[in-house]
């Protein structure tokens, strides 16, 4: 007789096993900048605050995706302060209304400091104004209508939307066999 075992999370065992492994790899990361960091005793010095953050998506290939912000970076151990920050960002797309939504953190600047640019593959933004400083650049895979675009800024949070362009409707036509 043969003994079959139900695991019932066994499905979502596979979904998540990866998410060791990355969150293994940000903590390491995370160690390795705190303790250069500390190892220097005058980095801290500096006037200006120091951001680092990470988000981690699943993408649509049902993979997870981790995105680092902030103004520091960290390269094989080192640590290095950018005057220009990467501000936090949210993508989704509104289905109902055929948008594509884009949210952003840009606390500290007022609404005429902020430039954005649309190109074919990406959107390009970048906020100034005293010390506070941003820039990051959002790839995206789908068309958009550029001529819809509409920003709007309040509380430190930029939201942005873009129509996705119309794809042409199918047009069906009987053709008679002769």
């Amino acid at each position: 007789m043969t003994n079959i075992r139900f695991d019932p999370w066994g499905m979502k065992n596979k979904l998540f096993a990866n998410f060791g492994l990355e969150f293994g790899e940000i903590e390491e990361m995370m160690n390795s900048i705190f303790r250069t960091m500390a190892e220097r005793s005058n980095y801290f010095e500096d006037s200006q605050p120091y951001y680092y953050g990470y988000q981690i998506t699943i993408g649509t290939d049902n993979k997870p995706h981790i995105r680092e912000f902030g103004n520091l970076k960290s390269q094989r151990g080192f640590v290095e302060q950018k005057s220009m920050r990467e501000p936090l960002i949210d993508t989704s797309i509104n289905e109902k209304e055929n948008n594509f939504i884009v949210t952003a953190e840009l606390p500290g600047v007022n609404k005429e400091d902020i430039k954005i640019s649309l190109t074919d593959s990406s959107i390009i933004l970048n906020a100034e104004h005293g010390e506070k400083k941003y820039h990051t650049e959002i790839p995206f895979d789908i068309e958009l209508d550029g001529t819809t675009a509409k920003a709007t800024y309040s509380n430190g949070i930029l939201e942005l939307k873009i129509k996705l362009k119309e794809t042409k409707k199918r047009i069906f036509k009987d053709i008679k066999v002769e």
